[in-house]
């Protein structure tokens, strides 16, 4: 199999590493990351003119990539940046809504691509400890066809700054039933929607998004009511590949920080990356981020296998960006020393972020669960 990138991905990553370098320094990013919305729509805007948020949709999406390895390098470009701006509720609403939409639904597409409207998944619930088909939000139907949704959603990526939600709710059986899971688009603005938000410790900004009585019209059920676990899997498995690119581009930036380092900090008139000692601990860390290099890669050209073999890669992925993301974050800072600690020091918010990506869609412990389970399929 070839990994070697195609001309036209080679020119996206440069072209967004280029922006990324030139106007979203790390002064900036701090800036936006503080804010009260967490995220800047000017960014988002410009972003999305560079054609950012279309590589992440196929043409009959109206992108122009779409598959594994395009999500990768933009995700990869936008972890070395610590970018905070909504592309992961991008990817996986848009690609959910791609997928399993009607007509009109899949305006919603055109927006994100555009970047004039942001997008949330409203998935995980509190208890839920990553379950995937553990919903306790229902959704009832009125016999003129509308739908009644009540329920509580937790850590909801820009819920505060969200045009629409997509909501998960159950409309049939058990708690923890794969069927009987439906999908609902639920704009910001809805009755009985209410949001709390909160400053994530690693930058940006999530929310607490509280259901009481939301009446929402028959259109928005996103395709057929009881089927929605197949579209929320599918969906969740693009974001999976996006987080573990994205911290690999992190894991990188924190590398050349602590090598850069290394090479400048002395001790006894020598630069310490002399000290064997030091040398053996940096080595051990560069050929565990090439074992993560090598997890995306797989993950990413699985993306278009069947459930099965894709949903092993991505928890494999996923269970190897958690455990390598921790030893990155904890190495880098403690080769610093103290100064890794501060928070005027770039390195400290990628450490929090490295963290930080292993709890979202399922730490290490629970896709290394589902990638034996899947196994035993």
């Amino acid at each position: 199999m070839d990994f070697q990138h195609t001309e036209d991905r080679r020119m996206l990553a440069d072209t967004l590493n280029r922006f990324i370098a030139e106007q979203y320094g790390f002064e900036t990013r701090d800036a936006i990351a503080r804010s009260a919305t967490g995220f800047s729509r000017e960014m988002w805007g410009r972003f999305a003119e560079l054609g950012i948020v279309g590589a992440l949709f196929g043409e009959a999406d109206g992108g122009f990539g779409g598959e594994g390895f395009n999500i990768a390098v933009v995700f990869e470009s936008l972890g070395r940046g610590l970018v905070v701006e909504p592309f992961l509720g991008a990817l996986v609403v848009g690609r959910m809504v791609a997928a399993a939409g009607s007509d009109a639904q899949k305006a919603l597409v055109a927006r994100l691509i555009e970047g004039t409207a942001v997008a949330a998944l409203a998935h995980d619930e509190p208890g839920s400890h990553y379950e995937l088909a553990r919903v306790s939000t229902r959704a009832t139907r009125a016999a003129d066809g509308q739908w009644t949704l009540n329920g509580a959603k937790g850590v909801v990526q820009q819920g505060e700054a969200a045009d629409v939600f997509l909501v998960s709710a159950r409309t049939r059986g058990p708690d923890d039933a794969e069927d009987g899971i439906s999908l609902f688009l639920v704009p910001r603005d809805t009755a009985g929607v209410s949001v709390r938000g909160y400053r994530t410790i690693e930058g940006g900004r999530a929310a607490e998004v509280a259901l009481d009585d939301v009446r929402l019209p028959a259109d928005a059920l996103l395709g057929a009511p009881d089927a929605g676990f197949a579209t929320l899997e599918r969906g969740i498995g693009f974001g999976v590949l996006a987080l573990c690119a994205e911290a690999l581009g992190a894991m990188d930036v924190a590398k050349d920080f602590t090598l850069d380092y290394l090479r400048t900090r002395k001790q006894f008139g020598v630069a310490i990356g002399s000290f064997q000692a030091l040398q053996h601990r940096m080595a051990d860390l560069l050929l565990d981020i090439e074992q993560a290099r090598s997890a995306v890669i797989n993950a990413a050209a699985a993306l278009g296998a069947g459930r099965v073999a894709r949903e092993r890669a991505l928890s494999a992925a996923k269970y190897s960006i958690g455990r390598i993301g921790a030893r990155v974050a904890e190495e880098c800072i403690q080769l610093h020393g103290g100064i890794g600690m501060t928070r005027e020091l770039p390195l400290a918010h990628y450490a929090k972020r490295l963290v930080m990506i292993d709890h979202q869609f399922g730490d290490e412990d629970h896709h290394l669960e589902r990638y034996i389970a899947l196994g035993k399929d």
